[in-house]
């Protein structure tokens, strides 16, 4: 049976999941760096694992205003804000410089990918160990709807909440063809139903 990935709404579970990815795992700050990169861009985790270094920094070190990006499945142009992630993505790499200075033989901070493998540095991390990560959080947490999606959902939903439902804005940030898609996609095609039948009076 085909799991269901939903996004996180309540704040509580959302701060837990955050901390459980950063504190469970030798690689908790990639980890999170991950999560929170997808939930601001909003990114398919596809995409956001290919990212590399030069994507993200400029020549001096610097986090990017902008990246730009080729969305994998759709062939679509991404542009992506990276501001709402810039303390996290320097926080992060610094991080990285440090495990490579502690382990010499794990080439994660020399590396051109963002989010690198660190068994095989050469290579970054790919979707089934992320969803591996992101499975054991959901145990530790009784949550039973996290996966891979997760974060693209919620920072989908995020915006859906803080922007009073604007969904025109969800739907072109997460590149979908039309509204009743990224409904869909967040769960909240029912809910947009039982809302507007709940306003209809008949009689």
């Amino acid at each position: 049976m085909k799991e269901i990935v939903k996004p996180i709404k309540d704040s509580w579970i959302l701060k837990s999941v955050q901390k459980h990815l950063l504190e469970d795992f030798d690689t908790g700050r990639r980890n999170y760096t991950i999560f929170q990169v997808g939930k601001a861009t909003m990114l398919r985790v596809s995409d956001v694992l290919k990212l590399e270094k030069e994507d993200v920094f400029d020549e001096r070190g610097r986090v990017k205003r902008n990246a730009y990006t080729i969305d994998k499945k759709t062939g679509k142009r991404n542009i992506l804000y990276l501001k709402p992630v810039e303390r996290d993505l320097e926080d992060y790499i610094i991080w990285l410089e440090e495990y490579q200075r502690e382990h010499p033989s794990c080439n994660v901070h020399s590396s051109k990918w963002l989010f690198p493998s660190f068994t095989r540095p050469n290579k970054h991390i790919d979707g089934k160990r992320y969803y591996m990560i992101m499975h054991k959080v959901g145990e530790t947490l009784n949550v039973n709807y996290l996966g891979t999606h997760t974060m693209r959902k919620t920072g989908a939903y995020l915006v859906y909440e803080q922007t009073g439902h604007n969904i025109a804005l969800v739907m072109k940030l997460l590149n979908h063809s039309s509204e009743q898609m990224t409904l869909a996609y967040l769960g909240l095609d029912q809910d947009y139903r039982e809302n507007t039948l709940d306003t209809i009076n008949f009689g």
